[in-house]
């Protein structure tokens, strides 16, 4: 009997079938999307905190001296450990804000010979008139003081998010230890205590409005109307010299004595190959270079610490300002971090309960425009936000204090839809997954239909936020109209907008500029996009 023989064909197109299932089920985890990166082994790559940039040309220039060349990436920390537990093989050396960091990795034996570079405090900086109001000038000040004037409605502060920033998780833990009595070890049975769990929820219900990042923090209070930020010591030094440039108020910082998180941005070595002496000997160069003199001089006219937790009469005062609240000379109390499972649980506990509870209303395009692959990719994006198993992965999951509202749009508003339960959303999802496509694109009417729901809503229970998906220019409605009745109600709501196809830009940036928010690049990648800016709420 003769056999039959498969045609190269046919085997071509299986191959390719196989491939294309492969990609299209890399949709669950919006990490998943990045590209393979084939690595140049001439060159020695680090993957880094935003807040080294300003030392990116110097490391490169100091390597290139040396014989060989520097790579650097940037992102915020929490996406580093992301970026880290995925693929550590794309990196030769670590700079993290802060060692914990390096301690949650899946592999707590992966970086080695780390060694910190500077410190920097994480505070509160509050207007120096508020401050002198609260009595905060010139006396000791405690974290039970602050809950104190935030539990009296006296104060209200902007902040970056606990679950995407090193400074809004450090701080949030930081926070947690003192108001838990600042015990020698905090243990998972100290967050059972009702006691501190209130505390907690009445502090960040001072929470005026989140960023997903520091650097957009720092923009973000420039153009706003605010009066205090938990940031990063050196962040709030630069923002204070913005600040002085545009003739406004400087902030007044406030080192809590019962105990503040100080970063100590450690280096560390990538030990991906034990045997690569090469690399290691590449990374010492660098360590080495980054704990110059030099480095260490210029590091400190941005406003970090070289002496940690100790004093130092000898510094710039027109960088570390006196009349700002900084004293050099006095000991800074840091926070005694807790083991991996206690922060795990810790995280867990601020997103279902101690996290200010979030009103989000969606806006989201069905123009024609959107039809085939554009409302696949948006239903999948709105799939994964909404699905709390999904989104708990990467700590994006709505609570049941959190409140949901999706509008639909083309031409003008098509549908409402809700849940007032954040965790309760398979109804919604099932809606979702219904939505057809046509019509026109007006993006004003659905995010001035989102203001006047978000309007009911009392001001202090809830973070508020509009989140703005279209693929298309704006062919109906007025911009005019939203602007008057943005500005006529006094509203601080922002308008975050995804960019999705041939979007307007300068229409979204519009809408960006008026609400103090920002625009989103969707066009890479909409689930990735809409994971990032669910942190910014």
């Amino acid at each position: 009997m003769k056999k039959s023989r498969t045609s190269p064909i046919l085997i071509i197109i299986i191959i390719y079938i196989f491939i294309s299932l492969v990609n299209n089920m890399r949709v669950g985890n919006p990490h998943n999307n990045e590209k393979v990166r084939v690595r140049d082994k001439n060159t020695f790559r680090i993957i880094a905190s935003t807040s080294t940039s300003a030392l990116d040309d110097k490391i490169i220039a100091y390597a290139k001296k040396d014989g060989f060349k520097v790579e650097i990436e940037h992102y915020g920390d929490l996406e580093i450990v992301s970026k880290l537990n995925n693929n550590s093989k794309d990196y030769d050396a670590v700079w993290i804000s802060n060692s914990i960091w390096l301690y949650m990795l899946d592999n707590s034996y992966l970086t080695t010979d780390s060694k910190s570079i500077v410190i920097d405090p994480v505070v509160i900086g509050i207007e120096k008139s508020k401050a002198k109001e609260l009595g905060f000038i010139d006396n000791d000040v405690y974290n039970k003081d602050l809950l104190n004037v935030i539990r009296d409605g006296k104060l209200k502060y902007v902040m970056a998010s606990v679950t995407k920033t090193n400074t809004g998780a450090t701080s949030y833990l930081s926070f947690l230890n003192s108001l838990a009595g600042s015990p020698e070890v905090l243990t998972e049975e100290m967050l059972d205590n009702e006691e501190l769990t209130n505390d907690l929820k009445d502090f960040f219900k001072g929470v005026e409005r989140v960023s997903g990042d520091e650097s957009y923090l720092k923009d973000m209070y420039l153009n706003g109307n605010y009066n205090a930020m938990i940031n990063y010591e050196s962040s709030l030094i630069e923002l204070n010299k913005e600040l002085i440039k545009k003739g406004k108020e400087p902030l007044y910082l406030i080192y809590p004595i019962d105990g503040v998180a100080i970063n100590d941005m450690p280096f560390a070595y990538i030990n991906n190959d034990s045997n690569d002496t090469t690399t290691k000997d590449r990374f010492k160069v660098i360590q080495s270079y980054l704990r110059s003199d030099e480095v260490i001089k210029l590091l400190e006219g941005y406003g970090y610490r070289s002496w940690y937790g100790g004093t130092n009469t000898n510094v710039n005062k027109n960088v570390f300002n006196p009349d700002w609240g900084i004293d050099t000379t006095k000991y800074l109390k840091d926070m005694k971090y807790p083991s991996k499972s206690v922060i795990t649980k810790a995280m867990r506990l601020y997103i279902s309960i101690i996290r200010k509870p979030t009103h989000v209303v969606f806006c989201l395009d069905l123009s024609g425009s959107m039809y085939g692959s554009g409302i696949k990719e948006l239903k999948e994006a709105m799939n994964y936000i909404l699905d709390y198993d999904k989104a708990s992965i990467d700590n994006l999951q709505f609570s049941d204090s959190d409140k949901i509202t999706i509008i639909t749009f083309n031409g003008d508003v098509k549908d409402i839809y809700d849940t007032r339960y954040g965790s309760e959303t398979k109804d919604i999802i099932v809606d979702i997954n219904k939505l057809e496509t046509g019509g026109t694109t007006n993006i004003y009417s659905p995010s001035i239909e989102g203001l006047k729901i978000l309007s009911k809503d009392n001001s202090n229970e809830y973070t508020k936020t509009i989140i703005l998906m279209t693929d298309g220019q704006s062919n109906e409605g007025s911009y005019e109209q939203l602007r008057r009745y943005y500005i006529d109600n006094k509203f601080d709501v922002p308008i975050y907008s995804i960019t999705f196809g041939n979007s307007s830009e300068r229409e979204l940036k519009s809408l960006a500029d008026l609400s103090n928010a920002k625009v989103f690049n969707g066009k890479d990648g909409l689930l990735k996009a809409f994971s990032e800016v669910r942190s910014y709420n």
